[in-house]
């Protein structure tokens, strides 16, 4: 069956911006819960920076894909403002466009596969994705949230290995992709110096490009996540 890997960055509005209904309805539970004024900026801060962990508040800025048994890729990235041109990188496309049209061709491209493989993805990549998509009025071409459980899901399958490698959370310690990696001796996408909480500062000086790329070492970590648990952890 062919598998796709499914990777996306996103950022958040800019508060300052925001209509003061919002703006209160998103604050007004940390002016109750704060202990003083330096305990709610602090709180106030925090709320600012995690704007982008929410499709109520963020958007897409990039979506990666890659093909399990091609090993080939594309990448989806918001460029605004920039002249840059579809090009080829390795084993991926890049293809810079707005969130409506990343939207539409990953759901175009998904119609292609039946099983897809996150890190995560049940608790952040796919709502985000679908709830985008519902915002823009683009329709879905795959259930990818219909059960938790691999037996029980069905259509498509979605194999998100952070359920897989702690077995549904039976662990206690539940690692992030960055110390399933390290564990396995896999390259983290993190050892090039970029993590997710700098994607918002990437976008804001414009180096989408660097967004992009981090991206594709998401993707490929994944994968290669993704081969260990089948060999070696399924039995």
């Amino acid at each position: 069956m062919p598998k796709l890997v499914i990777d996306i960055e996103t950022v958040g509005e800019n508060f300052e911006e925001m209509d003061e209904i919002t703006k209160e309805s998103l604050t007004h539970w940390i002016k109750r819960e704060s202990d003083g004024e330096e305990d709610y900026k602090m709180a106030l801060a925090d709320l600012k920076d995690g704007l982008g962990f929410s499709p109520l508040t963020g958007k897409i800025v990039a979506i990666g894909v890659l093909d399990v048994e091609q090993n080939k890729g594309v990448v989806y990235f918001q460029a605004p403002g920039e002249k840059i041109e579809e090009f080829e990188e390795g084993a991926f496309k890049f293809k810079p466009m707005e969130e409506p049209e990343m939207l539409k061709s990953f759901w175009e491209g998904a119609r292609s596969y039946d099983t897809f493989i996150t890190f995560n993805g049940r608790g952040f990549d796919i709502p985000f994705i679908v709830a985008r998509s519902a915002t823009h009025k683009i329709s879905i071409s795959r259930d990818l949230m219909s059960n938790r459980y691999l037996g029980s899901q069905r259509g498509a399958t979605h194999i998100d290995l952070f359920d897989q490698l702690t077995f549904y959370g039976s662990v206690r310690k539940k690692g992030s992709l960055h110390l399933w990696c390290r564990a396995m001796g896999i390259d983290s996408p993190k050892q090039a110096g970029i993590n997710g909480d700098d994607v918002a500062r990437l976008f804001k000086e414009k180096k989408f490009m660097d967004i992009a790329r981090y991206n594709t070492r998401d993707l490929v970590a994944t994968k290669e996540l993704y081969e260990r648990w089948r060999d070696y952890m399924v039995y």
